[in-house]
């Protein structure tokens, strides 16, 4: 099971420390005002298996995915 959001990369946060990885905030167009920004750690691999990162401003789908057994079915509504 899996579920797909949208998202938007707001600022890419320098760590404090330089030996830490720097981290990107990302806010996610569906979820409450509460919860809408989230922060990754902003190391990605590219499909030839290479390190890349995320730039501000770009448009990113952020993917919720769950083993069946982990969720329950809901009644049609």
């Amino acid at each position: 099971m899996k579920k797909r959001l949208r998202g938007r990369v707001k600022k890419i946060i320098k760590p404090p420390v330089p030996t830490e990885p720097e981290k990107a905030e990302i806010s996610v167009d569906e979820a409450e005002d509460l919860y809408k920004e989230i922060r990754i750690q902003n190391v990605l691999t590219n499909e030839k298996g290479e390190k890349a990162a995320l730039k501000p401003g770009a448009e990113v789908d952020v993917v919720i995915e769950a083993d069946s057994s982990a969720t329950t079915k809901k009644p049609p509504q």
